[in-house]
């Protein structure tokens, strides 16, 4: 696992523990070597991840469409910052750096990011795995829908399957890169 792309908002969110697991995220990305891609920006949960990662000596990959640079005040001090034209254009890098990809706690941007990857996995365009960081419950209302939609037969159990769901950052990272739960 080399790269594993983030998809996070720049909001803080009503509550600071969102700003703290995605600032934990960072950290253990970079303590595990694995190079963290996001969408580029300097504050909210984007910020957060970019600098925990970068105060662990870790490589970030920013990438960022010219339209939101300063909507979104693109990070000046990530390891790479990529300007590209689009969002299409960016969702298109960021995938294809991509051996894995985490959603944090957001909003509809990051939902849409990860539920696009989420259908590529579905129709077979990818095998990598597409994992929640459930801060605090946060998604338990989308799992909630997901269950419903294979219930319901408009989703299969492969797909949903395929959802990997961590409450904390530590064990998510040490699933991704070694493939196992830990134990603590």
């Amino acid at each position: 696992m080399k790269h594993i792309t983030v998809f996070c908002g720049s909001r803080n969110g009503n509550r600071s523990l969102y700003l703290q697991e995605a600032k934990k995220l960072g950290e253990e990305l970079a303590k595990n070597k694995v190079i963290t891609v996001y969408g580029g920006g300097s504050s909210g949960l984007m910020g957060a991840v970019a600098d925990g990662a970068l105060g662990r000596q870790g490589e970030v990959i920013g990438i960022v469409p010219e339209t939101l640079k300063d909507i979104e005040i693109a990070h000046q001090h990530v390891t790479e910052l990529i300007t590209v034209k689009t969002m299409h254009e960016r969702k298109a890098k960021m995938y294809e750096y991509a051996d894995a990809f985490i959603a944090l706690p957001g909003g509809i941007g990051t939902l849409e990011e990860f539920v696009e990857v989420l259908t590529w996995y579905a129709i077979g365009q990818h095998e990598k795995y597409c994992a929640l960081l459930n801060t605090d419950h946060y998604y338990d209302p989308l799992l909630t829908l997901i269950k419903h939609m294979v219930k319901e037969g408009f989703l299969s159990e492969q797909v949903a399957d395929r959802i990997i769901v961590f409450a904390e950052p530590q064990s998510l990272v040490h699933f991704l890169v070694k493939g196992e739960k830990e134990n603590v």
